[in-house]
């Protein structure tokens, strides 16, 4: 049997001066080893959800667990320590080389100078930058998608069980986003065990990515299931709406082919 890598259970969020919940009474489990795209229009909580993970935003109320031990549980520093998080606004650092960015964590952690190294050597390879040739440059001397890379290797420096991604690819060009997004699927086949949830407004994306797709409305999960189950078998109204828009696209490219 799996082990729950993340669980919510009745979780609310209200945000002052709002009359609705951003997230109302909200209850899943994530097994160990997921890629879980959490997928919704604008407003709908993906990134509240996303953030009370790593308590960046703290619930009103309910119960969020990490491996079965209580978000609550953990100083805060510890548990963001613990978990990988990417985000679109990469935020490296301008004055650190990639090397440096990378290792940043690390360092702070106390590990030893040859042992982040080697880690860095280690990442540099998993996400096709070449360490010889990328180590000492500056995140202003990359593309994008590089510098998209280099978050990516940053937040898997101190080998987190979970990864928060919050629509990383949401400023590259559609040619360079299609590249992540393969180079991020491999990564996560790669690293075994690694529990991803990545948000975004793309469906297109959200199931191509996922082994499991969250879809929220107005702070509610809709369904949560297979990329394969739900489209077979959409659950709701929204659900099936966003499945047509889809299928309209699809008629679209089909005309002019």
């Amino acid at each position: 049997m799996s082990n729950t890598a993340v669980s919510f259970k009745n979780v609310r969020k209200s945000f002052n001066g709002a009359t609705n919940h951003a997230i109302d009474n909200l209850s899943f489990d994530i097994p160990e080893g997921e890629f879980v795209t959490i997928l919704g229009t604008s407003g709908s909580g993906k990134t509240t959800t996303l953030k009370m993970v790593n308590r960046l935003i703290e619930p009103d109320a309910g119960e969020i667990t990490v491996y079965n031990q209580s978000v609550e549980a953990f100083d805060v520093n510890q548990l963001r320590r613990k978990i990988g998080y990417v985000v679109q606004q990469i935020g490296l650092f301008p004055h650190y080389t990639i090397e440096k960015n990378i290792g940043a964590v690390p360092e702070l952690l106390g590990w030893e100078k040859a042992r982040i190294t080697q880690r860095v050597q280690e990442l540099m390879e998993l996400v096709q930058l070449p360490y010889e040739e990328y180590a000492t440059r500056f995140p202003r001397q990359l593309s994008g998608g590089q510098q998209q890379r280099v978050g990516v290797a940053r937040a898997l420096a101190a080998n987190p069980d979970i990864m928060l991604l919050d629509e990383p690819f949401g400023a590259v060009d559609a040619i360079t986003r299609k590249e992540l997004q393969a180079q991020i699927k491999n990564l996560h086949q790669r690293l075994e065990k690694k529990t991803f949830l990545f948000v975004t407004h793309d469906i297109n994306e959200a199931f191509a990515l996922g082994t499991k797709v969250m879809i929220m409305r107005e702070g509610n999960l809709d369904q949560f299931d297979t990329p394969e189950n739900i489209i077979r078998q959409p659950k709701t109204a929204f659900v099936k709406q966003l499945l047509d828009t889809v299928y309209a696209e699809e008629e679209i490219w089909r005309k002019y082919r």
